[in-house]
């Protein structure tokens, strides 16, 4: 009796085991991206990149650095829906949402402003 209860036990671990792979995500998007700004502030000039790190989870890393140093760093999320990718930063709640398109190497906003380019 004990075998078999642990003969069950071993096909029952196998089969959960098999049936939680996570599926393979190949979009695009996946990657590096950013965009370098140029600031003008009271007769001084800032540079500031934005970098984007999208995995294949849904999830990424947003860091901002001005004059070279790191500013902001946050987790974000991002999905699609059709052509849109959709961006939320819940760690900073005075970013809104960034709804984007993909064209060739560049993330480009809804209303044609350029997001960010592929490093």
């Amino acid at each position: 009796m004990r075998k078999f209860l642990s003969l069950l036990t071993i096909m029952g671990i196998l089969v959960v085991s098999n049936c939680t792979k996570i599926e393979e995500n190949n979009d695009p998007v996946i990657g590096i991206w950013s965009n370098d700004i140029q600031e003008s502030i009271s007769a001084k000039t800032e540079f500031v990149r934005n970098e984007w790190i999208f995995n294949d989870a849904y999830l990424g890393r947003f860091h901002q650095y001005r004059n070279q140093k790191l500013e902001i760093i946050s987790d974000f999320k991002w999905s699609k829906e059709g052509d849109t990718y959709i961006i939320s930063y819940p760690g900073l709640k005075d970013r809104n949402v960034e709804n984007a398109l993909l064209v060739g190497d560049e993330l480009k906003l809804i209303d044609g402003e350029m997001l960010a380019t592929r490093e």
